[in-house]
């Protein structure tokens, strides 16, 4: 954890040669060093061309100087940047000083540890400043800038009011229990319970669009042996990661492969033909395809055109778990003179393509930046992490959990447990509970100087 007496010092921009270089101070040390280097103290908050000096007044370097007076500073406490010449040598040795001078190297992280720790942040927002320096694209840029902004933290702070509102009914309820007033039974609490499953879905079908631009999608290319998916995966990657061949079941494990599309992350996993076999080792295979597909976030399953009109895939689409998104995609359009492009077949988006003269490959390309957010008709994504699903998640169990034992028991008392422990998970998210191992975890994932 943090020791806030110490005064803490990093190199704030990345390695290498450039025209400008920062150093970040920060800690109770900071005016001190200020003025052991500068030779005097500064006015907060205003910038000053100055020279940096050695110990016996030499010059070291020179460049804009500002202080920030704490609270009023990113970390909250009180801060300094010296933003000199972006030599490697020339930052080392003015790095050297502050070092001297009583300070200690940061941690990676630490700035904006000690912000989330001072109240200046979130964690939601401390991890947004992550996401915003890792972004690929520049909607996942505009995703962790609202986030940052703290808009995700809004919408999880609104959910948590709506369930103290109806914990405190709860428990009125419970309070007057001996009063001839049916307060469980009444419209308004029936109301008040489906606005906030209404709200928690909402917040889950944004954070889920959110993780999958920073963390990609997981793509799981399903379908009968030889319909093209190891050809599709060649394409998708732009290279022969898999075995083609006219022999159907050539493919007998997962093949993983993680690509960009538009700066845009992808996990794209070609699995076995779904077909019955005494093969053993095709059965494994196909075994192995199905457990991957119970982990996808987007199933594509491949159908020879020729087999359009085939009953057995429609069976198949019955395999796919209900709750994974499926596109269906329909090659070897070359053989069957049918149109490239993307329709609807019910719910189901369509894409019709010949993998061998890559027809319609360019509309698929766009249908899965589509799937991850990109120009996406949503409004307001904000960006998110894999644990702030897992968190939303098992708070919407909880608070389902209490609503069952509300509905059919008319467990007042165990309802009102199960909606603070629904909070709780909730708190998780923004860091008003969170386990210290779980900062750490967290904030070593940072730049250094950040």
């Amino acid at each position: 954890m943090v020791d806030e007496n110490d005064t803490i010092a990093a190199i704030a921009t990345a390695s290498g040669r450039g025209g400008i270089g920062i150093i970040r101070v920060s800690g109770p040390n900071t005016q001190f060093i200020c003025e052991e280097i500068i030779g005097q103290a500064l006015t907060p908050r205003q910038a000053y061309l100055k020279s940096f000096k050695n110990p016996d007044q030499s010059v070291l370097d020179s460049g804009l100087v500002i202080f920030f007076k704490g609270p009023a500073s990113y970390t909250g406490e009180d801060t300094l940047e010296l933003q000199g010449h972006g030599g490697p040598v020339i930052l080392d040795m003015v790095l050297k000083r502050v070092l001297n001078l009583g300070a200690r190297l940061a941690r990676a992280g630490e700035f904006t540890e000690r912000a989330f720790l001072n109240n200046k942040l979130d964690l939601a927002q401390a991890e947004a400043v992550a996401d915003v320096i890792d972004a690929g694209t520049e909607q996942a840029v505009r995703s962790a800038q609202r986030s940052l902004q703290g808009e995700f933290s809004k919408q999880i702070e609104a959910l948590q009011q709506k369930i103290t509102n109806i914990r405190l009914y709860v428990e009125s309820a419970i309070d007057f229990s001996d009063e001839d007033i049916d307060f469980l039974g009444s419209d308004e609490l029936a109301l008040k319970l489906s606005n906030t499953k209404q709200q928690f879905e909402h917040i889950q079908k944004i954070a889920k669009q959110g993780s999958l631009l920073r963390e990609g999608m997981s793509i799981v290319l399903a379908g009968s042996p030889n319909a093209g998916k190891s050809s599709l995966l060649n394409a998708l990657t732009q290279k022969d990661t898999a075995i083609v061949t006219e022999i159907a079941g050539t493919t007998r494990d997962t093949l993983k492969e993680h690509i960009q599309i538009d700066g845009m992350p992808l996990h794209i996993i070609d699995t076995a033909g779904l077909r019955d076999t005494d093969d053993i080792v095709e059965k494994e295979g196909v075994k192995r395809a199905h457990s991957a597909i119970q982990k996808a976030d987007r199933v594509l399953l491949v159908i020879d055109d020729r087999e359009r009109d085939d009953y057995s895939y429609t069976e198949r689409l019955k395999s796919i778990p209900a709750s994974i998104p499926v596109s269906i995609v329909y090659n070897k359009i070359d053989l069957t003179e049918t149109s490239a492009g993307l329709s609807l077949r019910g719910k189901e988006p369509v894409i019709n393509v010949s993998l061998k003269t890559t027809e319609g490959l360019s509309d698929l390309r766009q249908h899965l930046k589509e799937c991850m957010g990109f120009h996406t008709g949503e409004q307001g994504v904000f960006m998110a992490r894999r644990r702030h699903l897992d968190a939303l998640k098992t708070s919407e169990q909880l608070y389902l959990a209490g609503v069952q034992q509300f509905s059919e028991h008319q467990a007042g008392e165990l309802f009102a447990e199960d909606m603070r422990q629904a909070q709780r998970a909730l708190s998780e998210i923004t860091g008003a509970l969170t386990a210290d191992d779980l900062l750490g975890e967290i904030f070593s994932s940072f730049c250094i100087g950040k």
